[in-house]
């Protein structure tokens, strides 16, 4: 369930931001269909940042409700305060989530030993199996490979979202883990490189609008058949690097309403709606890749 074309699902809202659930629903059954190998439940992609803790919690348990068990879904329970962090993690035990993806804390700018003993004090809250979130451009904390290393050997810290793009983090990473820990990329422009190098699959925003296409890329990187999963990666390319045009998840939420998967593509303050001129950009991008 920690492997392939994972989606980093958008949170759809109505015209006057409140969550639609009449959006959510036709999003999962959209995934369901097109073979996503499970879902991320208000992650960065999904708002978490500006949804409250009342609705965060309602909207993961409507997502295992209206998923029915037919696709996984994974919990976004990330906070810059491990206590938040650990009251959020704690929520979805016993939920039904197969899991939790948990960020590093964003703006206190820890030390290596404090994201260790944040990470380590939030996987001994919850049996529920942990994926460890590393994207520095948004948190302005960078977990280390050392670090990572140290906190895999926790039973329940199963995998890393490496989101630097940066590819040496691959082997980086590997030298120092088990085996049996997952690394899944959290940048699709570099996802399938990662894959060549050793990681599991892709927490995905491009699989919001290209599903089908993401889970077939991934499935030929199991299979080792790199090369049909090159083609198919260069035609979706342009979205991979357009769909961050603006900041995530902007433009992501312009490209859904433009093809029909939610009714608008509404965010909350500080987020505003896509400019003009950059939705043409999305626009050209979604007809190169063949989705328009």
């Amino acid at each position: 369930m920690f492997t392939g074309s994972i989606v980093a699902l958008v949170t759809p809202m109505d015209d006057k931001g409140a969550v639609d659930w009449a959006s959510l629903k036709k999003l999962i059954d959209y995934h369901v269909a097109s073979g996503t190998s499970a879902i991320v439940s208000v992650g960065t992609t999904g708002e978490s940042s500006t949804l409250s803790h009342d609705e965060h919690g309602e909207v993961v348990m409507r997502t295992l409700e209206l998923s029915d068990g037919r696709i996984p879904v994974i919990a976004g329970t990330g906070a810059n305060s491990t206590s938040e962090a650990i009251c959020l993690t704690q929520r979805f035990n016993n939920s039904g989530v197969v899991g939790c993806l948990t960020v590093t804390p964003y703006y206190n700018k820890p030390t290596q030993e404090g994201l260790f003993q944040h990470f380590k004090a939030i996987a001994e809250h919850t049996d529920l199996p942990q994926i460890l979130y590393n994207v520095p451009s948004r948190t302005g904390c960078d977990m280390l490979p050392p670090t990572i290393a140290r906190l895999s050997k926790i039973k329940n810290i199963v995998a890393v979202k490496e989101a630097t793009g940066n590819l040496n983090r691959v082997s980086q990473i590997q030298e120092l883990v088990d085996d049996d820990f997952i690394l899944l990329s959290g940048d699709d422009s570099t996802g399938l490189d990662f894959m060549q190098l050793g990681g599991r699959g892709v927490i995905s925003v491009t699989a919001n609008v290209a599903a089908r296409e993401m889970a077939q890329m991934c499935a030929l990187a199991a299979q080792g058949n790199f090369l049909e999963a090159r083609r198919l990666n260069q035609r979706l390319m342009p979205l991979h690097q357009k769909l961050f045009i603006e900041s995530n998840p902007i433009p992501v939420k312009w490209a859904c309403k433009a093809l029909g998967l939610m009714a608008t593509d509404t965010l909350r303050l500080p987020m505003t709606p896509l400019t003009e001129n950059d939705s043409r950009v999305v626009e050209q991008a979604l007809t190169d890749a063949g989705l328009l």
